[in-house]
């Protein structure tokens, strides 16, 4: 008799309590919280089925144990559930996310937030310029808001540029949204000038990465977290330019990491920029300044 291959020993179709059964012990050993939430809501995509779809089937109802049984497997490796999903959601939109930038995160949002409490006219044609894009996730919710509104996202790695590309054209934006490659503001024509000038840098202290969860650490591009020494590079970098890429009247948001508004405020002071306001995320910390033009500054 010949032994039977693993692909033989597992059924291609298996009952729905028994995939999120298995799904849910394979997680739960691997130190993934909330292992039965993960494998129903893993399984939900799988099956490409709304959770109210998921709950009106028999529990005992066979269906297909692939790519369900793949992806607990990426899991059980701590790789980010967006990218095994290829989406997550951000403020109102639903984009395509990839290991070519980090995964948009709810703390993000506060940015939004702070965009709205600086330009409560939501027909005004504002022009955006969101340095680091990423996804495109900030540029993109900031135009949700903002019909009339107009923006670039710029970033250094042209693999996410192509993704903040893609996701304009997902949501129904590309006319609206250019995307470009490049490093900061430097790639810009050097009169451009913007109303909302956003960014979310790497601000992570390079000695901290280490300790990061392993779902970042493991899987997520370095280049988008590692803010150098103490992690403050990339704002000396951009507070020295914003300067010269806000209109007379603009702002410039950016998220910072835990503790560093103190040397944020500094660093904007150095480059004649005045903190107007600080906004604290969900859960209570500091994680968005928003900066203007110093009463002294004259322009270049």
């Amino acid at each position: 008799m010949t032994r039977q291959s693993k692909a033989e020993k597992t059924p291609h179709h298996q009952p729905i309590q028994d995939l999120l059964a298995s799904g849910a012990a394979l997680l739960r050993g691997a130190g993934v919280e909330n292992p039965r939430r993960e494998a129903r809501l893993l399984l939900q995509h799988a099956l490409g089925l709304t959770p109210e779809a998921l709950l009106g089937l028999s529990t005992r109802e066979e269906v297909s144990a692939e790519p369900f049984l793949a992806w607990v497997a990426r899991r059980v490796r701590h790789e980010p559930f967006a990218y095994i999903t290829g989406s997550k959601g951000f403020w109102s939109l639903d984009l395509a996310v990839s290991p070519a930038s980090l995964v948009p995160r709810g703390d993000t949002e506060t940015l939004i937030t702070a965009l709205l409490g600086q330009c409560p006219d939501h027909n005004a044609a504002l022009s955006f310029l969101d340095l680091g894009t990423g996804s495109g996730c900030i540029l993109l919710a900031a135009l949700a808001e903002y019909r009339n509104a107009w923006g670039v996202g710029v970033d250094i790695n042209p693999a996410a540029a192509h993704l903040a590309h893609a996701n304009a054209r997902r949501c129904n934006m590309a006319g609206r949204a250019l995307v470009m490659v490049g490093q900061w503001g430097e790639a810009l024509n050097p009169q451009a000038r913007f109303d909302v000038v956003f960014s979310n840098p790497p601000y992570i202290p390079t000695t901290d990465l280490a300790g990061l969860m392993e779902e970042v650490r493991a899987h997520e591009p370095v280049r988008a977290l590692d803010g150098g020494q103490d992690g403050l590079d990339a704002y000396r970098d951009l507070c020295a330019q914003l300067p010269r890429l806000l209109s007379d009247n603009g702002v410039g948001i950016f998220e910072i990491g835990i503790g560093q508004e103190q040397d944020l405020r500094d660093i904007a002071a150095q480059s004649g920029l005045d903190v107007v306001c600080v906004l604290p995320d969900l859960a209570g910390i500091v994680r968005c300044v928003v900066l203007r033009h110093g009463e002294a500054w004259t322009g270049i």
